[in-house]
C-alpha cells in the first residue's frame, strides 16, 4: 500500500468519524422533537396557580387531590389542570388539610358542586361525557382568591400548548412525522458511512481485490 493510499485511509476515516457525529447529532435533534408533546391550554385560569397540569387521557377514572401542599399552604388541587376523555370520572379526594374546601365549576361546558369539608378521606366525584366536551373551569369558593383553583379539559377539541415532555400522564406524546422522518434519513446514513468505511479498511482500497 503506498503513502497516498495511506493518506487516502486515514482521510476516510475522518470523513467516517465526522459523518457518525454528525448522524448522532441529528439523532439528538430529532429526539428532541419527538419529546415535545402537547398540554390543553388552560389559559389565565390557572396562571400562577401551584398543583400543576396533567394529561391523563386513556384513563377511565382519574384522582384529584383536594387540599394539596400549595398557594402559600395546603390550598391546591393537585394536579390543577387535567386532561381526559369524554366518559372519564374524575375523583376529588380530601387531604384534611387546608381548612373546609369544596369544588364548584364557575365556568365551562360542566356544571357540578361539592359541600365544604374539611375532613380527611371525603370525595366527590363527576363524570365529563360528549357535551361536557371543552374546558370547564372551577375553584375552591372558600380559597378562591388564595388561588385554589382548577381546570378539566375535555376531549380533543380544545385549545393546546407545546410542553417539552411527556406531558406526565396517560395520554402517549405525539411525535411529528418530521421528526420520525429525520430520524429514519439518520439511520440509512449512519449504517451506509460504516458500512463504507468497513469495505475500504478491509480491502485497503484495492477494489480489485475485492472482486
Amino acid at each position: 500500500m503506498s503513502d497516498n493510499d495511506a493518506v487516502s485511509r486515514r482521510g476516510l476515516l475522518r470523513t467516517a468519524a465526522g459523518g457518525v457525529a454528525a448522524a448522532g447529532a441529528a439523532t439528538a435533534t430529532a429526539g428532541t422533537a419527538a419529546g415535545q408533546s402537547e398540554m390543553a391550554d388552560f389559559g389565565s385560569h390557572l396562571q400562577g396557580v401551584d398543583g400543576g397540569t396533567e394529561d391523563l387521557r386513556g384513563n377511565d377514572e382519574v384522582t384529584v387531590q383536594v387540599g394539596a401542599s400549595g398557594n402559600g399552604g395546603n390550598l391546591a388541587f393537585s394536579p390543577a389542570g387535567i386532561w381526559i376523555d369524554p366518559g372519564t370520572t374524575v375523583i376529588w379526594e380530601w387531604t384534611g388539610e387546608g381548612g373546609g374546601h369544596n369544588v364548584e365549576a364557575i365556568d365551562g361546558p360542566a356544571s357540578f358542586s361539592s359541600e365544604t369539608v374539611g375532613e380527611s378521606g371525603f370525595t366527590f366525584e363527576f363524570t365529563f361525557t360528549e357535551e361536557h366536551a371543552g374546558i370547564t373551569n372551577y375553584r375552591c369558593s372558600p380559597h378562591e382568591s388564595l388561588g385554589m383553583l382548577g381546570a378539566v379539559a375535555v376531549g380533543g377539541d380544545v385549545p393546546t400548548v407545546e410542553t417539552g415532555g411527556g406531558g406526565g400522564g396517560g395520554g402517549a406524546p405525539q411525535i411529528p412525522d418530521s421528526a420520525k422522518t429525520l430520524g429514519l434519513a439518520t439511520f440509512v446514513a449512519m449504517v451506509s458511512t460504516l458500512s463504507f468505511a468497513f469495505f475500504f479498511l478491509k480491502y485497503g482500497g484495492d477494489y480489485e481485490d475485492a472482486a
